[in-house]
């Protein structure tokens, strides 16, 4: 099926809760894990919460990383949406799996706007004019 984009839903369970807590690691990580996907980069955001948890997106030219962390779990919600196909979004999961130290994961995928419904292929600003 061709699509626009490509949507990975991922679980992180039994992860380093000390880096979960970290907003510094978790924005180097969430940055990198774009990098290593071949994304790129045009802004970031995170944000810690009291007591604990840090919430961010990485917004890329092909659409957007996001994760929600839950340290008192060692648990992560994560989002990686690429459109394109020059990035692979696989590699941006293998990336947090390894910095997050997460021991197990459950991933869902998802094709989002299906060519077949939304008509053929056309780039941005040719859509626009």
């Amino acid at each position: 099926m061709k699509s626009l984009g490509q949507q990975i839903i991922a679980e992180f369970y039994e992860c380093d809760k000390e880096v979960l807590n970290d907003t510094a690691q978790i924005e180097r990580i969430m940055c990198q894990a774009a990098l290593d996907a071949g994304a790129t980069i045009v802004t970031q955001t995170f944000h810690k919460f009291s007591p604990h948890g840090v919430s961010g997106a990485v917004i890329i030219a092909e659409s957007h990383l996001a994760i929600h962390t839950w340290p008192e779990y060692g648990y992560a919600a994560v989002d990686l949406f690429t459109c394109g196909n020059t990035v692979i979004p696989e590699a941006a999961y293998r990336t947090l799996k390894e910095g997050l130290g997460s021991q197990r994961t459950s991933t869902m995928e998802m094709k989002r706007g299906q060519l077949e419904v939304v008509g053929e292929l056309r780039h941005k600003p040719q859509a626009v004019a």
